[in-house]
């Protein structure tokens, strides 16, 4: 009863809400724009997550973004729990990945929230989050397609997820829903045939 009460509590409130704002600065749009000049919002999907950066050719940036868009998912909680030792820390993670997803800055046309879902899942439950990683690495080097590994990534976690505490299973069963929910695009591409692929392979100079 006690983590009921919690949640309909404003702290809650404050720390999703610190949690979006973590999550709502868009790492690929700012690297590409600086480093690169452009606007990755006008390269391949549109997408400005690490696998539309990798479409630009620059691997560099592209594992730059990845890194930050789950950095900024972990820090969210770490940050709440260190600043509060609150139980409801990993709800700041659950922010992170709306602000990825919608962020207020573009318009709420945001990412697909897989690396910083990625980082969120881990940060609750380590072994979820590796479980989630594996499963990515093998369905992306046997299918090449990088939305296809993250799909199937997430109902890895979430079956997972339902040996854990209640609020860690609802956590990251949230977070696999949203990304979900923004790789409707990806889902009717991979059902027709025409999704594209990535390659995990060094490439030939």
């Amino acid at each position: 009863m006690s983590i009921i009460s919690e949640l309909a509590s404003p702290i809650t409130l404050l720390i999703l809400s610190f949690g979006y704002l973590c999550g709502s600065i868009p790492f690929g749009l700012v690297l590409t724009r600086v480093f690169a000049g452009t606007d990755i919002r006008t390269v391949g999907s549109g997408n400005i997550g690490a696998t539309n950066v990798l479409r630009t050719g620059n691997r560099v940036l592209a594992f730059a973004t990845l890194l930050l868009d789950a950095g900024k998912g972990a820090a969210a909680i770490y940050l709440v729990m260190v600043a509060t030792s609150h139980e409801l820390a990993g709800l700041a993670g659950a922010g992170a990945v709306l602000g990825h997803c919608f962020p207020v800055w573009l318009r709420f046309a945001g990412g697909k929230g897989v690396a910083t879902s990625m980082a969120v899942i881990a940060a609750v439950s380590w072994q979820a989050g590796i479980l989630m990683a594996l499963s990515w690495l093998l369905v992306a080097r046997i299918s090449g397609y990088s939305s296809l590994a993250a799909l199937l990534g997430f109902v890895v976690a979430s079956l997972f997820a339902m040996t854990l505490p209640p609020l860690t299973t609802g956590i990251i069963i949230f977070v696999g829903i949203v990304s979900w929910g923004r790789h409707h695009e990806n889902i009717r591409r991979l059902l027709a045939g025409t999704e594209s692929k990535i390659s995990l392979s060094r490439s030939k100079s």
